[in-house]
């Protein structure tokens, strides 16, 4: 099944860290078949210095919804997340990998929601879905 991660950091080596993450989904979850550009964008939902480096990727999958959810977490902490944001209190991070689409899965569940909530509000998603979506 094709799925759809956003990627995001503002930490650090941005672009590099989005590179890791990326090559330790390939490994863990499945082979990347699209990856949009890496694009900068303004902290969205809290304030911060640090810009963000973001990408879209699409990978080929069998495995389900909440498998991915664990895998996408046990990567954040891997490369250095210490937190996820909580009650909408965002903040800045080394990596945060969202599912943002699974096939045509609808979920709904208190530990995951697909499509992604908020995709649609933010320009650092909806403009590298599209180019790897086109």
């Amino acid at each position: 099944m094709e799925i759809y991660l956003g990627l995001g950091s503002n930490l650090g080596n941005k672009s590099l860290n989005l590179q890791t993450a990326i090559d330790e989904i390939e490994k863990r979850i499945g082979p990347v078949v699209r990856r949009s550009a890496f694009i900068e964008s303004e902290p969205w939902g809290f304030e911060s210095n640090n810009t963000f480096v973001n990408a879209v990727i699409a990978v080929d999958t069998d495995m389900q919804p909440l498998e991915v959810l664990r895998i996408t977490q046990s990567i954040e902490k891997d490369l250095g997340r210490t937190q996820k944001s909580i009650n909408g209190n965002y903040s800045d991070r080394i990596i945060d990998i969202d599912i943002l689409l699974f096939g045509n899965l609808k979920i709904e569940t208190p530990e995951l929601t697909i499509p992604h909530p908020r995709m649609n509000e933010r320009d650092f998603v909806t403009v590298p879905l599209k180019e790897v979506m086109n």
